[in-house]
């Protein structure tokens, strides 16, 4: 699974200095972090209502695409603040046997 993360971390890094009208993915790092920022949000929203319709209907393939759109987002989120995928594997595989509740209040939230 790894791999598919870290060929695509690849490929979205090379899109930084390419120019914005060369693919979608560098005219979102052309358009800045908001912009970027503001995709993310809008398939968070996406993913909530295929999922929701999902629970009610039975069918998952919409929230398997609009989940994909997400993290695909995210991905580029995170490499246009220069974080590679594998921190977020890293922090998931840290918290393996630790509580959910232990977690949270670690953090003081």
């Amino acid at each position: 699974m790894s791999d598919t993360l870290s060929q695509l971390a690849a490929v979205l890094e090379a899109r930084k200095n390419a120019a914005p009208e060369s693919s979608y993915v560098a005219s979102l790092y052309h358009k800045g972090l908001n912009k970027i920022l503001e995709k993310v949000g809008e398939e968070a929203v996406e993913t909530i209502i295929a999922a929701k319709d999902a629970a009610i209907s039975g069918e998952h393939a919409d929230v398997i695409y609009e989940t994909a759109d997400l993290w695909f987002h995210t991905l580029v989120m995170l490499s246009a603040m220069g974080q590679h995928p594998q921190a977020v594997l890293d922090e998931l595989e840290r918290r393996f046997g630790l509580s959910g509740h232990d977690e949270k209040a670690a953090r003081g939230n």
